[in-house]
C-alpha cells in the first residue's frame, strides 16, 4: 500500500484534541491547562477539544462509541489540520474494530501521540497507508520546564519537509513533573548505544513495544518487511519482560525484512542497562548483520523526540558515524 502524507503545519491551523485511551478530566486533577494553551498559541496553532474528552469511566477512560466519534469527527472536520492525542493508557486498541477506514483515507492528516496510541498509529498505517506521529501528547505541552528540545523536534517536523538528523539530548529526565513542577531531575546524557554495526534505510514501524504486539495475528499489524523498527517500552516492562516482548515480535514471519531497529531510552524503574540489553539483542537470530541503536530519544523520557510512523529512516552503526535521519515523505 502506498503511503499517504499529511499536509504538515502552518501558522493559524486547528488542532483536534481527542481522548482515544484515557480522559482529559483525569489529566485536569494535574491542571497545566494554561501552559498547554499558550505553548500552542506561541506556535500560532488554536486548539479545539473533541466532544467526549471528559468523560470518564472506572477505567479512566470513556465508552468506545464516544472515542471513535471523537476520531471519526476530527478526521471528518475540514477546519482540522491536525489531531492530538491528550495521553496513553490501554484500551486504544479498542477501538480498531469499528473505525471507518475509508473516512481517515479520504481525510490525511497529522494524528499525534505515543504510548498506547501505537495500536491506532500502526493499525492506521496497515488499513489506509497514512503516516503518522509519535510524539508528545497534548499533555505534554504541560511541561513547563526543560521542554525546550521536545518542542524542537515537534516543530521541525510538524512544520518543516526537511530531513531531521537526530542527535542525543544533552540531558534527560524521568521525573514526575506533572506532580510538582518544581522539583526536576535532569541526568547526563551518556549518548546513544551502537548495539550492532551496519548501514540501513526503510520505512518506520513501532512505536511502544508491549502496544505494538496487540495487533499481532489481526488485521490491523503493518508489514514488517522493509521496516526501519523503532520501539520502546515504559517502567512496566523489566529487562526479562522486554526480552520477551521483543522476541514475539521478532518471531514474525516478515521480522526477517526488517532492515534495523533503534530502541529508545528505557524508564529507570524498569533497570534496563546496556549489558543486559545487548545480552538480549544477542539471542535474536533475525537482528543478526542489521544496525541496532539503543538509548536514543524516544519514549516515556524526556526529551522526546517525533517521528513518522510509515516515514522514512536511515540508520547508521559505524565506528566513526551513529546517526538517525528521519524524513516525512
Amino acid at each position: 500500500m502506498d503511503a499517504i502524507f499529511p499536509p504538515k503545519l502552518s501558522e493559524g491551523d486547528v488542532i483536534r484534541v481527542v481522548a482515544p485511551a484515557r480522559s482529559r478530566a483525569m489529566v485536569a486533577e494535574h491542571d497545566h491547562a494554561h501552559i498547554i494553551e499558550s505553548r500552542f498559541a506561541d506556535l500560532g496553532l488554536t486548539l479545539s477539544y473533541g466532544r467526549h474528552v471528559d468523560e470518564r469511566d472506572s477505567f479512566d477512560s470513556s465508552s468506545i462509541a464516544s472515542r471513535v466519534a471523537d476520531l471519526h469527527e476530527a478526521f471528518a472536520d475540514s477546519s482540522v489540520a491536525a489531531i492530538m492525542t491528550v495521553i496513553g493508557g490501554y484500551n486504544c486498541n479498542e477501538l480498531l474494530p469499528f473505525l471507518d477506514w475509508e473516512l481517515i483515507r479520504a481525510n490525511p492528516k497529522i494524528l499525534c501521540g505515543y504510548s498506547d496510541i501505537t495500536a491506532l498509529q500502526n493499525a492506521i498505517l496497515a488499513r489506509t497507508g497514512l503516516v503518522t506521529f509519535s510524539g508528545p501528547h497534548w499533555s505534554t505541552f504541560g511541561m513547563r520546564d526543560h521542554f525546550e528540545q521536545t518542542l524542537q523536534w515537534f516543530t521541525e517536523v510538524m512544520f518543516g519537509s526537511d530531513p531531521i538528523a537526530l542527535t542525543p539530548a544533552d540531558d534527560w529526565s524521568d521525573d514526575l513533573w506533572f506532580l510538582d513542577q518544581d522539583k526536576r531531575d535532569l541526568i547526563p546524557n551518556e549518548g546513544w548505544w551502537p548495539i550492532r554495526p551496519g548501514t540501513a534505510e526503510g520505512r518506520i514501524v513501532g512505536g511502544n513495544l508491549c502496544t505494538l504486539n496487540l495487533l499481532q495475528g489481526t488485521s490491523y499489524m503493518p508489514s514488517l518487511d522493509g521496516a526501519i523498527l523503532i520501539v520502546e517500552d515504559d517502567s512496566e516492562s523489566h529487562p526479562a519482560t522486554f526480552a520477551r516482548d521483543l522476541t514475539s515480535l521478532l518471531q514474525l514471519p516478515e521480522a526477517a525484512g526488517i532492515r534495523a531497529l533503534a530502541i529508545g531510552r528505557f524508564q529507570k524503574a524498569s533497570h534496563m542497562t546496556r549489558s543486559l540489553l545487548e545480552q538480549i539483542i544477542s539471542t535474536q537470530p533475525s537482528l543478526t548483520g542489521i544496525p541496532v541503536l539503543a538509548n536514543i530519544d524516544v519514549g516515556h523520557t524526556s526529551p522526546l523526540a517525533t517521528f513518522p510512523i510509515g516515514g522514512q529512516a536511515q540508520v547508521t552503526v559505524l565506528s566513526d558515524e551513529v546517526s538517525l535521519t528521519l524524513r516525512r515523505h
